[in-house]
Order: C-alpha cells, then sequence, then structure tokens
C-alpha cells in the first residue's frame, strides 16, 4: 500500500519486530524533513536518480548504488535535484518504527 506524502510517496514492503523497510520516492524538485530518530537507525539504499544528501549539515551527492548509513539521532534529509523520480531503499533498525519517532528540525511544507 503506497502512502502519499508532500514530496513524494513510500511503500511499506517489511515491518516486523526486528526491523522495518520502505520503498521510499521522492518527486523532482522534492526533499525529505531535515530530520533525526530517537530509537532508530536507517541505512538507505539509492535504487535509481541523483541527489544531495545532508548527514550531520554536510551535503554530498547520492545516485544509483550510493549507501548511506544514519545513526540514531544524526539529522539527515534528501533534495531530489534531478528531473526525475529519486527512490532508495532504507532499512530501519531499532526498538521503535512509528512514524511519531521524527523529530523534524525543518520542513518545506509546515509538518512539526
Amino acid at each position: 500500500m503506497k502512502e502519499l506524502r508532500p514530496w513524494g510517496s513510500y511503500e511499506i514492503l517489511l515491518d516486523s519486530d526486528a526491523c522495518k523497510v520502505k520503498r521510499i520516492t521522492v518527486s523532482p524538485g522534492e526533499k525529505l524533513s531535515y530530520q533525526y530518530h530517537y530509537k532508530r537507525s536507517e541505512v538507505w539504499t539509492f535504487v535509481s536518480g541523483a541527489g544531495i544528501l545532508t548527514l550531520e549539515d554536510e551535503d554530498m551527492p547520492v545516485c544509483e548504488g550510493s549507501v548511506v548509513q544514519i545513526a540514531k539521532e544524526q539529522k539527515h534529509r534528501v533534495y531530489n535535484d534531478g528531473p526525475f523520480d529519486l527512490v532508495f531503499v532504507e532499512v530501519q533498525l531499532g526498538s521503535y518504527f512509528g512514524e511519531d519517532d521524527i523529530v523534524r528540525l525543518e520542513d518545506s511544507y509546515g509538518r512539526v
């Protein structure tokens, strides 16, 4: 089941006690909120498109084949600066995987 967001969409591929796996699509010109999590770390594997990842205030390019490890409480976001969808698989590891474990520091869409 696809969940629509202002920046694109995501699908949950696996939801277990040990991990959650999502396929995330960021539309051209859109970006996720600059955020962190208390209860989970994440591994992002980019499968198509290109963009700019911000990790702890450092920008780096990402594209197909890029893999990024994001520790608990590490600030992160991705921006799709390309003309095509940016798609990545997110593997969440930790003690809790709810959407309410998102601490937004900055958001282009007015979410808290």
